[in-house]
């Protein structure tokens, strides 16, 4: 019967007998939990977590939830968390990204409207019913506006008031009843965001590294005497197979630029051979080169990156040897300490502030001394030397392991870029893609060189869609329009450049072309009259869902322009 007749003999204006509440909605297997951790980074703010699809779907909210019916607050849609972060509860070391006091304010289970959380979700709507010790009742998750970085919601109370936590009781936890400064004072936990790094300093806090950054003159002499001896001896790799060298028998060589070795894009990790792996990286590949306190940044097209990164230059600067060059590669990272280029770009762009590290991987020469013959383990034991106690934004990128196919499940997981593998006893081959380097990709990623743009539509300014391209042959081949990933200023700036390099004809070869009857991307002869066509000398790295079955990128999204690329070099990946 349920509550039909019951109500239908009541006039709930005039009676106070209550009138029975909205029925809750089922469970949902696999979406139940839900924890609230407020965050004490640059900004106080609380953390809003969703166990959901085997991770916890986070938003950060800056004023906390509402209490009043209609009161909406903003809540930024962050990356993932792992589900044992649920009952972390401690102090994020200085240097990491998030760093400071984290307390499990509130948890409990939630009840979704609906039961399909992944599928509201999507659609930018959870009306939800928090069952915690310290929010109950229900609340409302919609989106207002997305983009490719961040996803802006406003979380809104609905149903029915309740009543505010009284300030004593925001101030303490439901797991330990501890305040904000107990956690503080305590430093019982600590919550490494990138824990993939397994080097030790890798791991050190902030204050930490600086201080050892700053020992003083005779252990800065003593540990420029341990990397030489280290050459002098030959690593214990190095020894094992007969390759030690002495210093004196490595040819001469000053600092200069190396044109970086190239790894090979393979489908499969390789089923024999002594193989290191180390974690792919999104960010710019950079050479760095030092002559006492000179100091140089170039990109792999040979282009200056000193003014793009000084806090690097700097870096560089205190490694205490006289000369040396390194390989590596500066990188912006997002909240779970991933590699993020669209984050790199918006640093220089737009000003946002993520934190950057100059990830390192060889040791080319050292001061006066050309290493590119010695074996790669004898290279990396060096260089690890030289970088041990150095601090941010240097970090030095070790082996993290030999067996590739557990490597990848877990870099899968964590929403990595991928694996770099290399031959254990490898030369460093300048310039090189001799697979002797193996790249194995987690994400569709790559460059593409820009050739046209489209006209802007409805509120966009200064153009709709960008038109990408590969070569093959020499020919330009159409891959595809990418429309998203942009912000207002980066249209503007990309505008201005496309400006320069306008031209009359389209520089793809296969520019109008009929697939199945159909115009390929619906770019028809009239439509190709309104386009805007550009000599093809930038290069845009996009992310994409697959390679449609005619050859065009299904969801491209465009992350930024690689100034670091030689647009000539563009092929297609896979």
């Amino acid at each position: 019967m349920g509550l039909k007749e019951y109500k239908r003999k009541r006039d709930f204006a005039r009676t106070a007998e209550p009138k029975g509440s909205k029925p809750m909605p089922k469970a949902v297997r696999g979406a139940s939990r839900f924890v609230i951790q407020k965050h004490d980074a640059r900004r106080l703010h609380y953390d809003f977590r969703l166990q959901m699809d085997g991770v916890l779907k986070s938003w950060a909210v800056p004023k906390g939830l509402p209490w009043k019916q209609g009161e909406k607050h903003l809540a930024v849609e962050v990356e993932d968390h792992p589900i044992d972060y649920e009952t972390f509860e401690g102090v994020i070391p200085e240097g990491q990204y998030g760093g400071g006091t984290v307390m499990v304010w509130d948890r409990g289970k939630y009840y979704i409207y609906g039961e399909e959380p992944l599928d509201s979700l999507r659609k930018g709507k959870l009306h939800l019913v928090l069952d915690g010790e310290k929010a109950k009742g229900e609340w409302t998750l919609v989106r207002i506006r997305s983009s490719d970085e961040k996803n802006q919601w406003l979380i809104l109370k609905t149903g029915s008031s309740a009543k505010p936590i009284s300030k004593k009781r925001d101030d303490q936890s439901v797991k330990t009843g501890r305040t904000m400064k107990q956690i503080a004072g305590d430093r019982d936990a600590e919550w490494e965001s990138n824990r993939e790094e397994k080097d030790a300093s890798a791991r050190m806090t902030l204050k930490a590294r600086i201080k050892a950054a700053l020992k003083k003159k005779d252990a800065r002499d003593e540990k420029v005497g341990a990397v030489h001896r280290t050459v002098r001896t030959g690593s214990r790799a190095a020894s094992r197979d007969g390759s030690d060298q002495a210093i004196a028998d490595l040819p001469s060589a000053k600092p200069r630029f190396i044109e970086p070795m190239k790894a090979k894009l393979v489908d499969e990790p390789p089923r024999h051979g002594d193989w290191i792996y180390e974690l792919k990286f999104d960010g710019i590949r950079a050479i760095a080169l030092k002559t006492d306190h000179k100091v140089s940044l170039i990109s792999r097209n040979e282009r200056k990156l000193d003014a793009r990164f000084p806090e690097i230059v700097d870096a560089v600067k205190n490694l205490p040897v006289r000369e040396c060059v390194i390989d590596g590669e500066a990188v912006a990272l997002d909240q779970e300490g991933r590699s993020s280029f669209q984050l790199l770009q918006a640093l220089e762009i737009e000003g946002r502030k993520s934190p950057l590290r100059f990830y390192v991987f060889d040791l080319l020469q050292l001061d006066g001394k050309s290493l590119i013959k010695l074996p790669l383990a004898q290279r990396k034991e060096l260089l690890a030397t030289l970088c041990r106690d150095i601090g941010e934004p240097i970090r030095y990128s070790g082996e993290i392991g030999g067996e590739a196919k557990s490597l990848l499940a877990e870099v899968k997981r964590r929403g990595l870029e991928g694996l770099i593998g290399k031959q254990r006893n490898s030369v460093y081959e300048p310039g090189r893609r001799s697979g002797a380097w193996i790249k194995l990709k987690c994400v569709h990623e790559q460059e593409f060189v820009i050739g046209g743009y489209t006209p802007p539509g409805g509120a966009r300014k200064h153009f709709g869609a960008i038109l990408v391209g590969y070569y093959k042959d020499k020919r330009l081949i159409f891959a595809g329009k990418v429309g998203t990933g942009f912000t207002a200023k980066s249209l503007a700036m990309l505008h201005k450049k496309f400006q320069t390099q306008e031209r009359d004809d389209c520089p793809f070869v296969d520019l109008p072309s009929k697939q199945g009857g159909q115009w390929a991307q619906a770019i028809t002869p009239s439509i190709m009259k309104k386009m805007h066509w550009i000599n093809p000398k930038f290069v845009a790295q996009i992310k994409f869902a697959e390679w449609t079955r005619d050859g065009k990128l299904r969801a491209p999204v465009f992350l930024g322009l690689r100034e670091d690329k030689d647009a000539r070099e563009v092929i297609r990946e896979s």
